[in-house]
């Protein structure tokens, strides 16, 4: 029996394609272990590797090194740390020229991930970035270097892929995973009840950051702040939650060096993480600027955001023009617009924290205002992010076989 010619035929995907993964924290373990789930479901023989923590391990990943081993912040700590880390580069780099995977996908930690996308890329190898660095807010033009590391930049956001579109870089917005696992109407009775928090008594929920320098710049405004409000009503509930005993021991440092720090003592509350729980279960959420004001936003808190860093920091960054947003915290981002208040560097007083807090209490008008443009924010960002990013690296799996 003959069998026809099969040259003219466009080329298949191996029944095994392999994937090749590198994530180098926690949030990143947590993004790439939904998105092998994901591409799990399209290709159920597929093999996985790479650079992973233990939500990737157990998801399928083949581990060639942990996540924690990425996982070094500072400069001092990255200089202690560098020879260790080029070597593990280097042999990283190797180890996949050898496994030829069929698309590499760097998730965040651009630092490491965009010098290794780059590489391979230059070695014909498909690569995708997933999770853009924030070019929205400064240094537009780094979209242009991330556009030579990667074939695909996936975006959590939707203002990023137009961005990059402007210096000609293939990007997709693919949704964002918290829109998808938090709740759109969450059950703040119910968050309180979990807590052993009082239904009847107004909460204020303070996160001065989970990172010792972010407690170092901002754990003494809070505080000031937080006793200011106290004085206005000692019925407030003020509850703080703290992500380790590294950010705990940097917390209460600040406490015991404030003036009020006896009174403080005693009409705090610390509680070990539950960060999220706190937000949905709170009045008025007081914040340092990041993900977590995505977080309050999805549990449909008001807020008010803080952001300090060393002066001469900021005074660098401003002079170079590196900035390039007038609203910095992520609800004001997406909304286009100052949904919440931002209380920056030198407006970020104990006076102003309290007052813009304060507001948020005996304004239910406003908070009620707030409540649809906050769903209507989640609804956008809303898209089932592990399948639409598994659907966009699928697409260069595809293409990369057709060729």
């Amino acid at each position: 029996m003959t069998h026809p010619a099969t040259s003219s035929l466009p080329a298949l995907p191996r029944i095994a394609p392999r994937i090749a993964l590198c994530a180098g924290e926690a949030s990143g373990d947590l993004l790439g272990a939904g998105l092998i789930e994901a591409l799990r479901k399209r290709y159920p023989n597929a093999e996985f590797a790479g650079i992973g923590g233990e939500q990737m391990r157990d998801a399928g990943l083949d581990a060639w090194h942990d996540a924690s081993e990425l996982a070094v912040m500072g400069l001092a700590e990255v200089l202690r740390h560098l020879p260790r880390l080029l070597r593990l580069r280097r042999q990283f780099r190797k180890r996949l020229l050898e496994w030829q995977p069929d698309v590499f996908i760097g998730i965040d930690a651009p630092d490491f991930n965009l010098g290794v996308e780059k590489w391979l890329r230059q070695r014909g190898m498909r690569t995708v970035h997933y999770v853009s660095p924030s070019v929205w807010a400064w240094r537009e033009k780094r979209a242009e270097k991330i556009g030579r590391s990667a074939d695909r930049v996936l975006c959590l956001f939707p203002m990023e892929p137009a961005i990059y579109a402007r210096h000609g870089v293939d990007a997709r917005f693919v949704g964002h995973p918290l829109a998808d696992e938090m709740p759109l109407d969450p059950d703040r009775d119910g968050a309180r009840r979990q807590l052993g928090l009082d239904p009847s008594r107004p909460l204020l929920a303070l996160l001065p950051g989970s990172r010792v320098g972010e407690i170092e710049r901002l754990g003494a405004d809070f505080l000031a702040a937080a006793a200011l409000l106290l004085k206005q009503d000692p019925q407030l509930q003020v509850v703080v939650p703290m992500a380790n005993e590294q950010a705990s021991a940097a917390f209460q440092r600040v406490l015991a060096g404030h003036a009020d720090s006896i009174a403080l003592s005693l009409a705090l509350r610390i509680i070990r993480g539950q960060a999220r729980t706190l937000m949905i279960a709170s009045d008025v959420v007081l914040l340092a600027s990041g993900t977590a004001t995505l977080e309050a936003m999805l549990a449909k808190r008001p807020m008010v955001v803080a952001y300090k860093v060393a002066a001469s920091t900021y005074a660098l960054v401003k002079g170079l023009g590196m900035l390039k947003v007038d609203n910095y915290a992520l609800p004001n981002v997406l909304a286009g617009e100052r949904v919440v208040p931002e209380l920056m560097q030198a407006d970020c007083t104990p006076e102003n924290l309290a007052a813009a807090v304060s507001r948020w209490l005996h304004d239910p008008a406003a908070n009620a205002a707030l409540q649809p443009r906050f769903r209507e924010l989640h609804l956008q960002l809303r898209r089932d992010a592990s399948a639409s990013a598994a659907q966009a690296v699928s697409e260069l799996i595809e293409a990369g076989h057709g060729r």
